[in-house]
């Protein structure tokens, strides 16, 4: 990577640790970006070249920065040595994990991305999420059964989540556990699950975290 590319990556991060910051009183807003671009001494146009779409950037940042942490704590686990049920169980509750640490941030997030033209963005990153964690569980599928785990997993990790910040770890691994033993039948993997009906669970989801129910 060049200086640059180094300079912008490294920049980006302490951006997004000084909007954690202002989050949970002002939101995920160009407001936000902007205070916490003072913070740094930098000026309005070089938070632009850093995050020209604003706070979805941030947002974008922080849930990437959340799945690097669960990979991190997952290096030390050899997923090889655990059943499919108990990886998948694994990577989730070091997702969870992850996401304990900014939890003020995580809920006004979660309200951001509720947002009907930020839908598109929240069902990216929890994809990209779940599809983290299937690479970590040493998942290789390339034909439709990529994609329906990939789908299957991402409305598990998105609920379970919310559960985790509205109800407690406890009846978030009850969940946890009850979804995994549902759709561990070929079958259910191999359907998958409508485009639908994972945008109603992510929308749902993002709105009880929002709440804190």
């Amino acid at each position: 990577m060049s200086e640059t590319g180094d300079w912008a990556s490294e920049t980006e991060q302490r951006l997004l640790d000084e909007a954690l910051r202002f989050v949970p009183a002002h939101g995920w807003s160009w407001a936000t970006v902007l205070q916490a671009a003072a913070a740094l001494g930098l000026s309005e146009p070089e938070a632009e070249l850093l995050v020209p779409h604003g706070a979805r950037d941030l947002a974008a940042l922080l849930s990437r920065r959340h799945d690097a942490a669960a990979l991190t704590a997952l290096a030390l686990v050899d997923p090889a040595t655990l059943k499919i049920r108990e990886r998948i169980r694994t990577g989730v509750v070091a997702r969870l994990d992850a996401a304990r640490a900014d939890e003020g941030a995580v809920r006004r997030w979660a309200g951001f991305l509720s947002l009907p033209t930020n839908m598109p963005l929240a069902l990216r990153l929890v994809w990209e999420s779940a599809d983290a964690l299937w690479r970590w569980a040493g998942d290789t599928a390339t034909d439709e059964n990529h994609y329906s785990k990939r789908a299957i997993l991402s409305g598990i990790l998105i609920i379970t989540l919310a559960i985790d910040l509205g109800s407690g770890r406890e009846a978030a691994l009850t969940h946890l556990d009850r979804s995994i033993g549902n759709v561990m039948a070929y079958e259910k993997w191999k359907g998958g699950l409508k485009p639908s009906q994972l945008a109603a669970d992510v929308a749902g989801a993002l709105s009880r975290m929002r709440y804190g129910r």
